[in-house]
């Protein structure tokens, strides 16, 4: 069975002519490239055509993949790579952020009760909100980060910056985050800072 199969052995594997492991990175990534493609165009058809773009991409790219970084790092370059050219051609404005999930909530649903999944759902809605008014350079760091669980060093591979770097404008992010919050969501935020 396949699935117990780490990133680099699977791609192992479609190097060596089984084309059928593909699928197994593509379950494995779907989520992750749908969500990323939506906070740069604007529709939900234009994400999954440039979603499924991106899967071809890195089908015929898998043997530049070197392991030097972790495959969702790699991953997330082609997305982003993907998502510019599309707009590109497109002539859109473009747009980090949609009306999709960004952080799933710090909450976990206890004991299934519907209450705390409404409450839930509000938070997350109420931190998308919050950061469609943050700058794209924010919200991009804070998507890699929270939504993309990437760390420093591979943030900073993925901007072409310093780790140093890319914790001051995590760590400045964060803070902008809190006080769009705390401006925007005055009573909704009193209960959760």
């Amino acid at each position: 069975m396949l699935t117990g199969l780490n990133d680099n052995e699977i791609i192992s594997k479609v190097l060596g002519g089984d084309q059928q492991a593909y699928a197994l990175l593509v379950d494995r990534y779907q989520r992750y490239v749908f969500t990323l493609t939506l906070r740069f165009v604007k529709t939900r058809e234009d994400a999954e055509e440039v979603a499924q773009d991106v899967f071809i991409k890195v089908y015929r790219s898998l043997a530049d993949f070197r392991g030097a970084s972790k495959f969702s790092t790699w991953l997330y370059t082609i997305v982003n790579t993907t998502c510019i050219t599309f707009l590109r051609k497109k002539k859109l404005e473009t747009h980090s952020l949609d009306n999709e999930k960004v952080f799933e909530a710090a909450d976990s649903i206890d004991s299934g009760m519907r209450a705390n999944l409404v409450e839930q759902k509000s938070r997350v809605a109420m931190v998308n909100k919050a950061i469609q008014l943050l700058n794209t350079d924010d919200a991009e760091i804070l998507t890699l980060f929270y939504k993309g669980e990437q760390t420093l060093d591979e943030i900073a591979a993925i901007l072409a910056i310093e780790p140093n770097t890319a914790k001051v404008r995590l760590h400045r992010a964060r803070t902008r985050l809190k006080d769009k919050m705390e401006i925007h969501f005055a009573e909704e935020v009193k209960d959760i800072l």
